[in-house]
């Protein structure tokens, strides 16, 4: 153990000269604390599927700091929950997400533009939306190709029925 400042500055540049580096955290680095998911709004949302239609009940990620944290630390999601995501990405990436989730990109009409199934947990690639969009929706992976969802389906919600004020 280092006792002194003295040492801690004899080891660091002995690191340096075997050319390693050291990243320091500081407090302005952690991670903002997390919002339990019991404080977003929640809406259902409708994919209609030709003439069959899928409810979701979703929480929403109506501000930064929820759209930030999105799904990330949940370990499990039933096939008929999700997250929704208005008007705020260009792409959606799994940092800290323990769970696969399939991935719904709502074009500006209302209907899926994109689909990226089975998101890998913890990889932090960001899988880009492909143009403007008008959502995201997070839902369990695997759920898109049970239900037979398909770019052109479209996606509706209702305003949130439990609106809290943003933190």
């Amino acid at each position: 153990m280092i006792a002194s400042r003295a040492q801690l500055v004899c080891a660091l540049a002995a690191l340096w000269v075997l050319g390693l580096t050291v990243a320091l955290q500081t407090p302005a680095q952690s991670p903002p604390p997390l919002q339990d998911l019991a404080t977003y709004p929640r809406t259902t949302l409708t994919v209609r599927s030709g003439k069959v239609s899928h409810n979701f009940s979703v929480w929403v990620a109506d501000t930064s700091p929820r759209q930030t944290q999105g799904l990330m630390y949940v370990r499990d999601l039933p096939a008929n929950r999700g997250m929704l995501f208005v008007n705020c990405c260009t792409g959606i990436w799994m940092r800290n997400t323990y769970i696969e989730l399939d991935i719904l990109f709502v074009g500006m009409d209302g209907r899926i533009a994109k689909i990226a199934e089975h998101a890998h947990p913890f990889d932090e690639t960001t899988i880009p939306a492909g143009g403007p969009m008008k959502a995201v929706v997070e839902l369990k992976g695997g759920v898109a190709g049970e239900l037979k969802l398909k770019a052109g389906d479209e996606v509706s919600w209702q305003p949130p029925t439990d609106l809290v004020n943003p933190p």
